[in-house]
């Protein structure tokens, strides 16, 4: 028997929960540092040391967290459902709770990759990149992340994806960041979509679309029993 395809795209709400802070909130990663300081091409190249000390301790705080509830519930749907993530988060929470398919549109913390071919990517054992990593090229690892300016590599990969659901749930994203956020308008009319999120929206033209406007947690608890008529 196949199982219906369920994509699931995850934003930051998703692992606020696990204590990673957001960039957009109040409070945010934002607020604290400009971004063209920390998360441009502009940046890397005017203060390397300042941008590879930012990512290092992003991934340090993200390798200390640990998946919450919300991620668990998305990994348990694949008893029933051919699961497929789509996330906005550079972390590996997802995939530490048990999702066997994720893609990750903005890049992974957990990666480091040539600074002269995008090609060559290293999975890295400890939170530090250090000036002098070299890749097998000679050139400076560089953190495998999509920074402002930058093309977004897998984003033909989720349009894909997005037209191929069955169900759709967004958790936890303001629906800001583009091209991301026209995600949603790439699901098929007919498709019910589940958005998880205590922010407001302006999503009245998106057709058969539930807005749950809580956490990531409560609303994957909601959610899951909604999911059971589809089975």
């Amino acid at each position: 028997m196949n199982k219906k395809k369920l994509v699931v795209f995850s934003g930051a709400g998703m692992s606020a929960e696990s204590g990673i802070q957001t960039f957009r909130d109040t409070g945010g990663l934002w607020e604290q540092y400009n971004v063209e300081d920390v998360a441009t091409y502009n940046a890397w190249i005017k203060n390397e040391a300042l941008v590879l000390d930012f990512y290092n301790q992003r991934r340090k705080q993200i390798m200390q967290a640990q998946p919450n509830e919300a991620h668990k519930m998305v990994a348990a749907l694949a008893k029933d459902f051919d699961v497929q993530v789509i996330t906005q988060n550079i972390d590996d929470l997802h995939e530490r709770a048990g999702s066997k398919k994720v893609l990750h549109l903005h890049g992974e913390i957990m990666k480091g990759r040539s600074t002269a071919n995008a090609d060559l990517i290293y999975d890295l054992k400890s939170w530090e990149i250090k000036q002098g990593d070299t890749c097998a090229l000679g050139s400076q690892i560089r953190p495998h992340i999509v920074w402002f300016g930058e093309p977004v590599p897998e984003m033909e990969n989720a349009i894909l994806l997005a037209q191929e659901a069955a169900i759709f749930i967004i958790i936890g994203t303001s629906l800001n960041v583009y091209p991301a956020a026209n995600l949603i308008h790439e699901v098929p009319h007919h498709v019910p979509k589940f958005l998880i999120d205590p922010g407001e929206f302006s999503l009245s033209s998106v057709p058969h679309l539930t807005i749950i406007k809580t956490t990531a947690v409560e609303g994957m608890k909601k959610l899951q029993q909604q999911l059971k008529k589809y089975l």
